[in-house]
């Protein structure tokens, strides 16, 4: 497994930004798909953006597309998540994960099914 830590949280008001950081260790996350995941109070965890190996291809639940941006830099050993016109329902602490590459092919980005190694997580607060 890859030991993950992210940054990058805050609090905001609608309509900032903030962009979040996950430092991989102990493994290299080319070997990895990689996601953003965030859990509001009282609500289930949500995937918010994944990316495959290659950064080729991405996934994006609908309420954040044309606003988030998710990458990837190998050589850094680290993944990002650009929030841009951020809104109060995007408040939640934010997650990153990986999966090995033998298992990216059955992940389920929007529910985290087969991703095994999670970060502790960085909270994003938006005020209205």
């Amino acid at each position: 497994q890859v030991r993950l830590v992210e940054s990058g949280g805050g609090s905001v008001q609608a309509g900032g930004s903030l962009r979040l950081s996950c430092a991989a260790s102990n493994n290299s996350i080319s070997a990895y798909c990689m996601a953003w995941f965030r859990r509001a109070p009282g609500k289930e965890r949500e995937g918010v953006a994944g990316i495959i190996i290659t950064g080729k291809d991405v996934y994006y639940t609908d309420s954040v597309k044309g606003r988030f941006t998710i990458s990837r830099n190998n050589a850094e050993n680290s993944l990002y998540l650009q929030m841009n016109s951020l809104k109060p329902e995007d408040t939640a602490m934010y997650y990153c994960a990986a999966a090995w590459s033998g298992d990216c092919y059955k992940v389920h980005y929007p529910t985290g099914r087969s991703f095994t190694s999670w970060g502790q997580g960085t909270q994003v607060t938006v005020s209205s």
